[in-house]
């Protein structure tokens, strides 16, 4: 008897097993012939819940509208790589243009069915798909994305939806922004204006807090950045183009499974060390430049944001050292603070307050009032989907990521001693609140004088011959 119930047991063991396993593959197949790859992106569960949180804030008888991001044109008939609409990603999981998604507040009647969210969306066309990939269409939306209902946004007009009931209806778009369905039509609809203010705000609160599912795609998104910098450490010399350490940290993006830089690459030597969003990378970098390099992959829509300032030839100046060493005291004691309950910007005050004294130690600035000439930007800002993602700038929460990001930047030409010149120094690391000590995730990175010229002395893991 014992063997009949072990051998129904292996049995029944083995055929789940089986089971789950094929309805995997199929479940993988499936996606697949849409298009879809990579099987770490965030759930359909996470954009319904998220559907459910922002349903909370819309009042009774009120009504959301959130448009996709669109094409834009490059040059004559060739786009730029789309970017979706954050917001709009957020609660769909949607990576496509041309849609819309509405919420509402109380269920709806929508042809046959009762629905409380509606997915605008193009259908499938083979030709397209022939010149630019895959898209899920209506089926496969309601698929994949586990949107209530789904529709063509070609063959939908406002008129199928009943208005007797809705009041006020909110948006993500200004108007006039050649969207369809077309805001200007629902305004003369209601007879009055669309509220195009709130959703920020209510965005601002959802967004700012990370869901676990959001901080493991931040971690990967930060890992894969520090991976960059480490590589560019050990491979940076004099003589290097800037274009050739931008290409050094984007390959390190590309081979780790990042989608795409989170933003345009900042990667400055010498005087291009001291503009804050200096792009055109095409400078050679000599033996004695400093190389400021502030640059994030991203990873599923999140973004890292990172800054390393690194001494081409491997060794810093004696001056340099001092300047960078200001920064560093500035940004440790700026971290130590990212705690709940304090306030956002204690991170700045913090940072603008000891940058100020030891500017002022070593005769750089002769009063506080003359800090802005050196130290001109913010210390933080959210970090997500966005590069600086929204948020309340209240009181830290737990599972919120900020920057802490203080600098210096003395220009060629600044009412000081020349040797400071050209000297810009910025470090920048990602900083999650938790309930007790914040977590630098980006500590994988060196700061120190120390660390950095001995990780600069190391060969390099991926670029052996450049």
């Amino acid at each position: 008897m014992k063997y009949c119930l072990y051998i129904f047991f292996l049995f029944y063991f083995l055929s789940n097993s089986f089971s789950q396993e094929f309805k995997n593959q199929s479940i993988n197949l499936r996606l697949d012939t849409l298009g879809i790859y990579d099987l770490d992106l965030l759930s359909s569960n996470f954009h319904a819940d998220r559907r459910k949180a922002l349903k909370t804030f819309i009042p009774s008888g009120g009504m959301a509208v959130f448009y996709s991001g669109k094409n834009m044109v490059r040059a004559n008939d060739v786009d730029y790589e789309f970017h979706q609409d954050p917001s709009f990603y957020y609660l769909t999981g949607l990576n496509e243009s041309n849609s819309a998604l509405i919420i509402f507040k109380k269920p709806q009647i929508f042809g046959t069915d009762t629905i409380s969210e509606l997915l605008l969306i193009k259908e499938r066309n083979e030709n397209s798909e022939t010149w630019v990939g895959k898209k899920l269409g209506v089926k496969g939306s309601e698929l994949v994305l586990a949107i209530q209902k789904s529709f063509n946004i070609d063959k939908f007009t406002w008129g199928q939806i009943d208005f007797s009931s809705i009041d006020t209806v909110f948006t993500n778009q200004p108007f006039k922004e050649n969207r369809y369905p077309d805001l200007d039509l629902l305004k003369n609809i209601l007879k009055k204006d669309l509220n195009v203010n709130e959703i920020k705000n209510w965005m601002a609160k959802l967004r700012e807090v990370k869901t676990k599912e959001e901080l493991v795609l931040l971690r990967k998104a930060i890992s894969i950045t520090c991976d960059a910098q480490n590589e560019l450490m050990k491979v940076l010399k004099p003589d290097m183009k800037e274009f050739q350490a931008e290409a050094v940290v984007e390959a390190v993006f590309k081979i780790n499974g990042a989608e795409y830089p989170g933003y345009p690459s900042i990667v400055g030597a010498a005087e291009n060390s001291c503009i804050l969003h200096y792009t055109t990378n095409r400078k050679t970098m000599k033996g004695n430049h400093l190389l400021l390099s502030d640059v994030g992959a991203e990873y599923h829509g999140y973004t890292a944001d990172v800054t390393r300032t690194l001494p081409v030839d491997g060794k810093y100046s004696k001056e340099e050292k001092i300047i960078y060493n200001i920064v560093l005291e500035a940004q440790n004691k700026a971290i130590a603070e990212c705690k709940a309950g304090n306030p956002f910007y204690i991170t700045n005050t913090i940072a603008t307050t000891v940058v100020s004294q030891r500017l002022q130690e070593i005769g750089l600035i002769k009063s506080p009032f003359e800090l802005r000439r050196y130290f001109m930007h913010g210390t933080s800002h959210y970090l997500g989907l966005d590069v600086h993602d929204p948020g309340t700038y209240g009181e830290f929460q737990p599972n919120t990521v900020i920057t802490v990001e203080p600098g210096i930047y003395i220009k060629e030409g600044s009412p000081c001693d020349p040797k400071w010149w050209n000297i810009g120094v910025r470090i920048e690391d990602d900083i999650l609140i938790t309930d007790g000590e914040p977590e630098n995730l980006s500590g994988c990175v060196p700061r120190t004088i120390k660390e950095i010229e001995s990780v600069m002395k190391k060969q390099p893991l991926i670029f052996k011959d450049f």
